[in-house]
């Protein structure tokens, strides 16, 4: 049998283009097997030779197995005789069993298809694996995909996979998004993505389809204590506490207020927005019992308000949740978390000022940014605190790294990407977020506006003050350094009586 396979590859290259076929066919199924084992036992991990083996050799396969066939049929019309003839003339007059018999012949050309096959489908499955995962989305393209590569690996998803968000499941996901991915490919490879890369909301996949596979909507209820810290530009960088109870909610029987009123099942909210880009609306719609819609019009955009029926968008989570991976940190804020987590030294003088005028300098590139924040800060600590430096050297080390970290993380030059590149919705710190809809300038027709009101969404127990949980310190319920859990001022009527004084304030 193998001397029938190796006479059979002989009578398959009847002329240099069908023996050029054997070649790179033969090569290419050698090369995968290798790659593919090599990156089914971890060996391999680059994703430009991962690009080669999945993409590039099956490719290379295919064009071969097309060259044979061609390559006879150029043979054929050259000499003028028959592929029947031509085929038999190709063995040599010991392959008794090649010559004689059909069937042998017949039984290693079915074998080949068969192998053919299999190789096809192991290529395709193997392809479609390999092109699912993180590291590639994030490898591949280097200079494109890098800034959203650095932002997944440090965020809340950094475990979940990229397609499970940006595809979801079903074939026609799979089919759409591979085509997408072939538009990707020409736009990375002649330049002709925009840059920065927009954010593909509108790309994306109903948040029920995704998000929700995993955040069940069922489960959004209850309330959330959040302490924000953030530090004065004073010589002790002092701290300053924001603490917010989150009201989440669900919207349904039970739990009907909180930020999650806007996607449950029992309510809907639609709009439209200028360019359909869900920044600024044109109007709002809720949902009324009846089946009726109520319309808040924006006053601002009133001759705008008839082409905003042609971009009519549903909310989901993403209207809020728009950066809920690849978040783009602001630089006062990310001081601020590294101060918190104790990662630059706040007894270092005036280390907040100096490390937010660090990261806001203007630098011809990235290189020279990195080199700069290191050199002002040690020159200004050399220069004005040098009785210092003995002491704190190992800190201002730390506090350089920090900052140098916190630069390459967010700003990338050759995508156009600096700080406030991308906004966030959520909440309201960093762009208009909430305050899009919560907007006196919607109206209805009788002039009534979207409700403002702070508690809405979450009541303040403290607000940029020197105590985490000023309020509740003030109405005299919380001991100053108290250990109590404050949480449990939030489970009985005790927390309704509260809620209530600070609305009436």
């Amino acid at each position: 049998m193998r001397r029938l396979y190796f006479a059979l590859l002989r009578g398959l290259a009847a002329n240099a283009i069908s023996r050029l076929g054997v070649f790179l066919t033969t090569s290419a199924f050698i090369l995968f097997v290798l790659f593919f084992f090599a990156t089914a036992t971890g060996w391999l991990t680059n994703a430009y030779l991962g690009l080669i083996s999945y993409m590039a050799l099956p490719g290379l396969f295919i064009f071969g197995l097309a060259l044979i066939p061609w390559g006879w049929w150029q043979h054929s019309k050259k000499t003028g005789r028959p592929f029947s003839d031509l085929f038999a003339h190709q063995f040599s007059e010991e392959d008794v069993a090649a010559r004689k018999a059909g069937a042998p012949i017949v039984r290693v050309v079915l074998l080949l298809t068969l192998v053919n096959l299999v190789f096809m489908g192991v290529v395709g499955t193997s392809t479609v694996h390999f092109m699912d995962s993180a590291h590639f989305c994030g490898t591949a393209c280097h200079d494109v995909m890098n800034p959203e590569w650095m932002t997944y690996q440090g965020s809340p998803h950094a475990h979940v996979k990229c397609v499970e968000c940006h595809v979801g499941e079903g074939l026609d996901a799979l089919f759409l998004s591979k085509l997408n991915g072939a538009w990707q490919v020409v736009s990375a490879t002649f330049d002709l993505y925009e840059r920065p890369i927009p954010t593909p909301v509108h790309n994306l996949r109903p948040a029920r389809e995704t998000c929700e596979h995993c955040h069940w909507p069922d489960k959004f209820h209850g309330n959330r204590i959040e302490n924000r810290i953030a530090f004065k530009r004073d010589s002790l960088s002092t701290p300053m506490y924001t603490t917010l109870m989150l009201k989440i909610g669900s919207g349904e029987e039970g739990n009907a207020s909180g930020s999650h009123w806007h996607v449950a099942e029992s309510n809907a909210v639609r709009y439209s927005s200028i360019e359909d880009e869900r920044r600024e609306m044109l109007w709002v719609e809720v949902l009324q019992d009846d089946g009726s819609w109520k319309r808040y019009t924006n006053t601002d955009y009133p001759q705008s308000v008839e082409t905003g029926e042609e971009n009519v968008r549903v909310m989901d989570c993403v209207d809020c949740h728009n950066r809920a991976t690849h978040i783009y940190e602001e630089p006062d804020r990310a001081i601020d978390d590294k101060m918190a987590f104790g990662q630059i030294d706040r007894s270092l003088p005036y280390i907040k000022r100096k490390a937010l005028e660090a990261l806001l300098g203007s630098y011809a590139d990235k290189e020279a940014a990195l080199a700069s924040i290191e050199t002002s800060l040690h020159n200004y600590y050399q220069q004005r605190y040098p009785e210092l430096l003995p002491e704190k050297s190992d800190e201002l080390d730390q506090a350089i790294a920090t900052l140098q970290q916190i630069y390459d993380r967010n700003i990338h030059p050759q995508m156009n990407i600096d700080w406030g590149a991308y906004e966030s919705h959520l909440g309201h710190r960093d762009g208009p977020g909430c305050f899009r809809c919560h907007d006196p300038a919607l109206q209805t027709s009788e002039g009534e506006s979207i409700p403002m009101d702070c508690t809405l969404c979450h009541s303040i127990l403290a607000d940029e003050s020197a105590q985490p949980f000023a309020y509740l310190q003030s109405l005299d319920l919380l001991e100053p350094g108290s250990e109590k859990n404050v949480q449990s001022y939030f489970q009985d009527e005790f927390w309704d009586a509260v809620v209530k004084e600070q609305t009436a304030e």
